[in-house]
């Protein structure tokens, strides 16, 4: 996960755009946007980042660092 890549995700594209995008991925499709990654499941990772801080950003006027820590958490929740 590379934050750079997640922060020009969530400054350039729209909620939907991103929805778009990870719908392309899942289908094993090219997304439409441009989006950084060393592979598919980086690509994916990014995407699911960005639209979950896209969405905190938006419905919960969170800003983007304390999005990006609550995604972060919720990462190492799932893991441990």
């Amino acid at each position: 996960m590379k934050i750079p890549a997640i922060k020009k995700l969530v400054e350039n594209y729209s909620l939907a755009q991103l929805q778009e995008a990870e719908n392309a991925i899942l289908e094993e499709q090219k997304p439409v946007i441009e989006v950084e990654g060393d592979d598919e499941g980086e690509c994916l990772t990014h995407i699911l980042a960005s639209i979950y801080i896209k969405d905190r950003m938006e419905h919960h006027a969170t800003p983007f660092n304390q999005a990006l820590r609550d995604f972060s958490q919720r990462v190492r929740n799932s893991i441990s």
